[in-house]
């Protein structure tokens, strides 16, 4: 039975790195055990950031200081032990090799899986028969690969010798008898060596591609970046619409409030109009009726002498003195009309509306490469001319408003609201949108080109170039270049140049710029949103600096 416990016990004595058993046991303080060599191995190649400490490949544990390596001779004995029994549990069922997995060529009956592949034997081993390549000599130089299926891939088809060589002539693996055969006086290297020249070449493919895959995240967080924007700006559309439309509606609602008192005051009104004229009419109606009877009376006496004499005293009848004047019904079709009217002109304006709405399109901008070399980006140059009403009152344009010049004093000039009072800078008048190219020829100490948004301000400290969250400024000066925004200083580094070529993608939100000599250097890259339209700038300090911008077309 105690025999049977160190054979059930044998996974316990491997190393979790090489998969073996254990050579040199150490065990660590969290409780796991490693082949001194594997764990000494594991780490060194663990990244610098860990040079002083170092941690358990199992439980992760972290140790710091790196704890000093000590063989458990204990462990040691066992395992030796149980290398010289040789004996072991039945393998589990998972341990044996199925129709996916790759099988131990040296197991006889139901076979085990392979632990490793041997290049030099062209055989794959379990881990009972691998031990031998670790223990003999005569197996230390054989390579040990991951169990592999393709190990006959690297024997000779036609001398069955192992395929050592490779043939740069026709592109192939060949082994030693190939070489002085029908590959005689080819271009002919080792395998290992052209498996170097090829490792490099894909090495750099690899660093190609985690370049491209850092750009394309980038431009990623660019895209989520316009989805927050997207939707930012549609939840401020709808809350502004909604509250647009129910200022409308109260607007209406009380509108239609006054014309309905109106309309009410009027129809009082004219209601009391015709009423009195009624009544007059009533009572003279009556009045006419009394006269009537009057007549009538007299009318039935019999006696001739007294109905002349009464006739003779009858005072003359007047005319009716009441005007009837009777107004069409129609007397309030003239506000229905209008009031429809403005129901038409309300709709085609609303309709209007929605139809410019459902055009309105939102364009998201797709990750577009970066110019690379100085022809590249002329493809993208823009002519900037400097506006003279912005420029400071001691700045001269010249070269058709393309060049600055500072002259140490203030000259003449009109007033201007958008002109810098206490700064000597000036903006272009041209926006920049989108991707735009210019560079500036400066000559003097201390020169600033910037880019900045249109409202920037125009008077005190915080208007310079860079010193506000408005600007993007590159200062150049012979202690070397720095950048600025928001009043942060970034300090430069690069060739110094006379001449700053200044590259944006404006709706990508990057704002590079470079030193243009035979070769363009970059030296300082922003990635940000940019929000309004960009103007150029310059900013010049001392007498006699001048900076233009460049004619590139």
């Amino acid at each position: 039975m105690a025999q049977q416990g160190v054979q059930l016990d044998r996974e316990t004595f491997s190393c979790s790195i090489c998969l073996d058993l254990l050579k040199d046991p150490v065990a660590l303080n969290c409780g796991h055990n490693y082949c001194m060599d594997c764990i000494k191995t594991h780490w060194d190649t663990e990244d610098e950031k860990h040079i002083y400490s170092c941690s358990c490949p199992q439980c992760r544990k972290v140790f710091a200081p790196r704890p000093e390596l000590v063989k458990n001779t204990m462990l040691a004995d066992l395992v030796e032990e149980l290398k010289k029994t040789g004996l072991q549990a039945a393998p589990a069922d998972h341990c044996y090799a199925g129709p996916e997995d790759v099988a131990c060529d040296v197991c006889t009956g139901r076979k085990l899986k392979a632990l490793k592949s041997c290049l030099v034997c062209l055989a794959s081993y379990c881990g009972n028969h691998l031990q031998p390549h670790y223990e003999l000599p005569v197996f230390k130089k054989h390579k040990l690969v991951e169990p592999s299926k393709n190990l006959q891939e690297n024997l000779c088809s036609r001398h069955d010798e192992v395929m050592k060589i490779f043939c740069r002539t026709d592109q192939q693996s060949i082994c030693y008898l190939c070489s002085m055969d029908e590959h005689k006086g080819h271009d002919t290297v080792s395998a290992a060596a052209e498996r170097t020249e090829r490792q490099r070449e894909l090495d750099g493919s690899r660093l190609n591609i985690q370049q491209i895959i850092l750009d394309r995240e980038k431009y990623v967080k660019v895209l989520q970046q316009e989805v927050d924007a997207i939707n930012g700006s549609a939840d401020k559309a709808v809350e502004h619409s909604e509250k647009t439309f129910a200022e409308l509606i109260c607007l209406i609602q009380k509108r239609s409030s006054d014309v309905k008192q109106q309309l009410r005051s009027q129809q009082e009104t004219e209601v009391s109009r015709v009423r009195d004229l009624q009544e007059k009419l009533e009572q003279e109606i009556t009045e006419l009726k009394r006269k009537d009877a009057e007549l009538k009376q007299m009318s039935l006496t019999e006696d001739h002498n007294q109905f002349l004499h009464n006739y003779r005293s009858l005072p003359a009848l007047s005319e009716s003195t009441s005007s009837i004047n009777i107004r069409p019904l129609r007397y309030f079709e003239d506000v229905t009309a209008a009031v429809s009217e403005v129901r038409g002109k309300l709709q085609d304006v609303l309709r209007e509306t929605l139809r410019n709405v459902s055009r309105t399109e939102v364009v998201v901008p797709l990750p577009q490469t970066e110019p690379k070399t100085r022809a590249d980006f002329l493809r993208y140059s823009c002519d900037i001319t400097l506006d003279p009403n912005t420029a400071h009152g001691s700045l001269i344009l010249s070269e058709g408003n393309r060049k600055a010049t500072y002259m140490g004093k203030a000259q003449s000039c009109f007033k201007h609201t958008d002109r810098f009072k206490n700064v000597l800078q000036v903006l272009s008048t041209e926006s920049l949108t989108g991707r735009c190219y210019l560079e500036v020829e400066v000559r003097g100490l201390v020169v600033e080109v910037a880019v900045a948004y249109k409202n920037i301000s125009r008077r005190g400290e915080e208007s310079e170039f860079g010193m506000n969250g408005k600007s993007w400024a590159l200062k150049c000066d012979l202690f070397g270049d720095t950048f600025w925004f928001n009043s942060v200083q970034t300090p430069v580094s690069g060739p110094q140049s006379s001449r700053i070529g200044v590259y944006l993608d404006h709706s990508a939100g990057v704002l590079s710029f470079y030193s243009v000599s035979e070769t363009m250097t970059l030296l300082h890259r922003v990635q940000t949103t940019f929000t309004q339209p960009l103007h150029a700038g310059l900013y010049l300090s001392l007498s006699g600096v001048t900076a233009e911008f460049c004619k590139l077309k």
